[in-house]
């Protein structure tokens, strides 16, 4: 514990390399399934959460994604053409389009949770439960600001 008392400049660039280097196998892991559909990390950000805010709306989706509604209408487009996301109207407000994962979608979202979940499941059944619980302490902590 002593060690993280003097975080040093150094030990942050590799903390961060290691945030890279973990992001990076976990996006990489699903790059068949997303070639076989032509679809790229775009894609799979907005199918991830479309998966996990099941009938979110398009505002709520830009602000989860931080992207610009343009950059968001083209990934959106492409999975409605493929049959991946529908759209309904909200019932209180119709002006709201709530998106949701079709039968297609939802198969194709399990198939790339599953191989992603391959690699965290090894990594966290690797761990004792401290070392679980204090990454996700700070991961939130990363996230928050």
């Amino acid at each position: 514990m002593n060690k993280l008392l003097y975080l040093k400049d150094a030990q942050i660039k590799d903390f961060i390399e290691k945030l890279f280097y973990a992001y990076r196998e976990t996006f990489a892991d699903p790059k068949k399934i997303l070639n076989k559909h032509s679809f790229g990390i775009a894609h799979l950000k907005a199918l991830h959460l479309i998966s996990k805010y099941e009938g979110l709306t398009i505002t709520e989706l830009i602000l989860k994604l931080k992207i610009t509604k343009q950059s968001l209408n083209r990934v959106l487009q492409e999975l409605y053409k493929n049959n991946v996301i529908i759209y309904k109207k909200g019932q209180e407000d119709s002006r709201h389009k709530h998106v949701y994962l079709s039968a297609k979608g939802k198969i194709l979202s399990n198939e790339i949770f599953y191989e992603q979940k391959k690699r965290i499941y090894k990594a966290l059944k690797n761990s004792n439960s401290n070392a679980v619980l204090n990454f996700n302490e700070v991961i939130q902590k990363i996230i928050n600001g």
